[in-house]
């Protein structure tokens, strides 16, 4: 194996920092460019099979906690995350560093800054998170998944809008063809992030205990529920003698939702990248407790091309998504106008241009 110097990716914390990161560790490979990882602890559990030739793990800690202490506890911890990341960085001496928010990632961008490293920042989001806005003054080049809101004038000329790398699966899922409706049959499928969202196993049963029986029998259901919320949904849906597959997580999501009609999620960066790129309809409740609001802002910016439905949380009841199911049964051509309209704004080839931002930046090996 070649040994050249690598370019360094810096992301950690869930799975949203870590998939569009393996994206670019593949575009960039293709390149011949070789890839090494810095994250945190907790992101090695998505992590365990990074294409990297090497993982580097850095203290990290959020300084978004309530309380004095807890803001302190979390200061020192950066710092020493800091001193860890310029020692490896003199070790590892990357050609570039590439930094897709969350706390974990300012250690190594701050040592680059400091060591005057090439260095890009990846924003998944709409709305610019709070540490890649500590970070954006200290980098290079800012790359985004969508058009950015509120940033100074002054960081303005570093973007440019990439949007955000999907995963293999999602472009393979994208050559899925739309599901021909049978019927009136509507596959529907309910996710809520990659932590799951209770508000869905709440509201989504109550809304088809609304339908009449002759509307609920064209719905198939596939519902992500955790924990105690599973038997929830499993529950109401056998009162109700209506089938549904329920689990905690699907490892084959993108092909779930090339198989949907209509998807009731959440609205995070990945998942709203991911429905672009498929093209699917969905009904978005964006996580509504956000310091920065980046769901409503990424759901937004889905929903200016009419490929999906934005309802804020205190406005999702039963009652506003069984009419919405009702109109799905009744038109269900409405369906497939908005998967058309949401694959119009999709960004498939994301994880290339972001890798030209990258080699740009990085120069020669």
């Amino acid at each position: 194996m070649s040994m050249g110097r690598p370019i360094l990716l810096a992301a950690g914390g869930t799975g949203g920092h870590l998939f569009p990161a393996a994206a670019l560790a593949a575009s960039l490979a293709k390149r011949g460019a070789e890839v090494e990882l810095a994250t945190d602890s907790r992101a090695l559990k998505y992590g365990s099979d990074f294409p990297a030739r090497a993982i580097h793990t850095f203290p990290a800690a959020t300084t978004t906690d309530a309380g004095a202490l807890a803001k302190a506890r979390a200061a020192l911890t950066l710092s020493a995350g800091l001193a860890t990341a310029l020692v490896q960085l003199r070790r590892i001496r990357p050609r570039a560093v590439v930094g897709f928010g969350g706390y974990p990632t300012v250690p190594p961008l701050l040592a680059a800054s400091l060591m005057r490293v090439p260095s890009v920042l990846h924003e998944q989001n709409a709305v610019m998170g709070r540490a890649n806005r500590f970070l954006s003054p200290r980098v290079n080049l800012i790359a985004c998944g969508f058009p950015l809101k509120g940033v100074d004038r002054a960081i303005e000329a570093k973007i440019r809008v990439t949007g955000n790398p999907v995963r293999p699966s999602v472009i393979a899922a994208a050559e899925i063809p739309y599901p021909e409706v049978v019927g009136r049959r509507l596959n529907v499928l309910v996710t809520g992030g990659s932590q799951g969202a209770r508000v869905m196993a709440d509201v989504v049963p109550a809304a088809l205990a609304l339908l009449a029986p002759d509307e609920r029998q064209w719905i198939r259901l596939t519902q992500q529920a955790r924990g105690e919320d599973s038997s929830r949904v499993a529950a109401a849906c056998a009162r109700m003698g209506f089938p549904v597959e329920i689990a905690e997580f699907f490892a084959d999501l993108p092909a779930r939702i090339a198989s949907a009609h209509l998807i009731i999620g959440r609205a995070g960066a990945s998942t709203v990248s991911e429905l672009a790129v498929i093209g699917r309809a969905s009904v978005l409740v964006p996580f509504p407790h956000a310091l920065d609001q980046d769901q409503a802002a990424n759901a937004a910016a889905l929903a200016s091309s009419g490929g999906a439905v934005v309802v804020p949380q205190p406005e999702f009841t039963p009652e506003r998504l069984a009419a919405i199911l009702k109109g799905a049964l009744a038109a269900p051509e409405k369906l497939a106008a908005q998967a058309a309209a949401a694959k119009s704004v999709g960004v498939p080839d994301a994880a290339e241009r972001l890798a030209d931002v990258v080699m740009e930046v990085a120069g020669p090996a």
